[in-house]
């Protein structure tokens, strides 16, 4: 199946600049925020090979990753904002922490527009989403 034969799209934006290490833990953390809330409807069946050892059930539907410069993503914040959708965000903060509550702490400390985003997910209508991530590029 293909992103189109989906109800719905899940785009993860990570900031261009970040390491290999950061893009691959921020599109980690961001996909189980999506995964969280889009709840049991998102997830497959266990998968099960050739001699019967069960593994874990994945997401049902692709996850599209694409780049952004660091002044888009509040950008692309501010159009989901603006469309009714609540996306997962990761900040440039929550690199020093080492807990979820860290995490929670760290973004409840910034002002919405001064937070310092470096990734967000969002699962959305097709059309929602592609307005969402309008002029950004995939990651190659």
């Amino acid at each position: 199946m293909g992103v189109t034969d989906f109800d719905t799209k899940i785009a993860v934006v990570v900031r261009e600049d970040l390491a290999a290490w950061q893009r691959l833990n921020v599109t980690a953390f961001l996909v189980s925020g999506i995964t969280a809330q889009a709840g049991a409807e998102a997830i497959g069946e266990d998968y099960v090979d050739a001699d019967g050892e069960r593994y874990l059930p994945l997401l049902v539907q692709p996850v599209l990753v694409y780049e952004a410069p660091s002044g888009r993503l509040q950008t692309v914040r501010e159009r989901a904002q603006r469309r009714g959708r609540r996306v997962a965000i990761y900040t440039h903060d929550m690199f020093s922490t080492g807990k979820d509550e860290d995490n929670r702490a760290a973004v409840r400390a910034v002002a919405t527009a001064d937070l310092d985003l470096v990734g967000l997910a969002v699962r959305a209508p097709h059309r929602d989403a592609d307005a969402i991530v309008r002029g950004l590029s995939r990651h190659p």
